[in-house]
């Protein structure tokens, strides 16, 4: 399905993190879409490298681009030699989807370096090429602010979040180059597994109902409620994105904000599961949003962008994924 009135046919795309969650769906989007498209995948890929809570560096995966036939790059954002392989394009449009994206990770530094530093690389790029860069932010810049969450009303609670709102701000100081930053509140879908631990946890419940395991959720899930959304409405804002004419910071979410029970509850419909709940105590108190819900109006009113899937209709999409990575992947 195409989102855009916008022709990509004889443009060249570049995505970084290309070969994670969002980005891998983004370049099949393209490619499933526009036969003569050029996509540029720029991807550091996974290797054993992992940052201080134990998770690894980085969640590119070759297996999430398995049907793609476009061109990759190999190249870590933070190295200046890497990200001058793109100097070889000139590109139309930059998806800027490479990050430190766990919220756990406590080496400031490092975050800092990857998601800001790298970000001020990627900006210089598209100021030379002229393209419009779309680049992912996160509803983490809100922190424990009660919802619903405005943009222009932020108060991060952890590092990623405060890298992400320094790229935002970044952003809007840009003259020459055309940047929209997406506010991305909690995505789930197909292409996610290889994130691990910090996959969404309607995979990881899907994936231990399918074990036979009961669902462990937080004490207290019933009142924590986030603002989940379904992949396949995160590449419907990108492309919109596109047509923005000017800079801006937009949440991508659905609106509306549904407790972790429900989450579980509508997968044992769907996988015809019955089961008792596992209670657990919440290890992450301190750093935990346990309210999240976008104010998307301005989203819809300036980038004409609308959830397409609930999330009755979002996981019911997702669960033939959950079901093959079940039987391909899980031990």
């Amino acid at each position: 399905m195409r989102y855009s009135d916008i022709d990509f046919n004889s443009k060249t795309i570049l995505i970084t993190g290309g070969a994670g969650f969002i980005g891998s769906n983004l370049a099949l989007y393209f490619q499933n879409n526009y036969p003569n498209v050029k996509v540029v995948v720029f991807d550091r890929f996974r290797d054993e490298t992992r940052l201080d809570n134990g998770n690894l560096l980085s969640f590119g995966h070759f297996k999430n681009l398995q049907d793609f036939t476009g061109e990759i790059i190999t190249g870590d954002i933070n190295s200046k030699e890497d990200l001058e392989k793109l100097s070889d394009f000139r590109f139309d449009y930059i998806f800027h989807q490479a990050a430190i994206s766990d919220t756990t990770v406590q080496n400031q530094k490092l975050v800092m370096q990857t998601n800001l530093e790298a970000f001020k690389d990627l900006l210089q790029k598209a100021k030379i090429d002229g393209a419009k860069m779309i680049y992912a932010s996160s509803g983490a810049v809100y922190g424990k602010l009660p919802g619903p969450h405005r943009v222009g009303q932020e108060a991060p609670a952890n590092v990623y979040g405060y890298s992400k709102l320094m790229m935002d701000h970044l952003a809007r100081k840009q003259e020459d180059v055309v940047a929209v930053g997406l506010r991305y509140f909690n995505v789930y879908g197909p292409r996610e597994y290889f994130k691990q631990k910090t996959a969404s946890m309607v995979l990881q419940f899907g994936l231990q109902l399918l074990s036979g395991q009961k669902p462990r959720l937080f004490e207290g899930s019933q009142k924590i409620k986030r603002d989940f959304i379904f992949v396949e409405d995160v590449i419907q804002a990108n492309i919109k994105a596109c047509e923005a004419q000017k800079s801006g910071v937009y949440n991508v979410g659905t609106g509306i904000a549904r407790s972790f029970k429900e989450i579980v509850d509508i997968l044992c419909e769907e996988l015809g599961i019955e089961t008792e709940y596992e209670y657990i105590p919440n290890p992450f108190v301190k750093q935990y949003q346990f309210f999240t819900q976008a104010d998307i109006e301005p989203t819809r009113r300036e980038l004409g962008y609308a959830p397409k899937f609930s999330l009755e209709e979002g996981i019911k999409a997702d669960i033939p994924y959950i079901k093959r990575i079940f039987e391909e992947e899980v031990e």
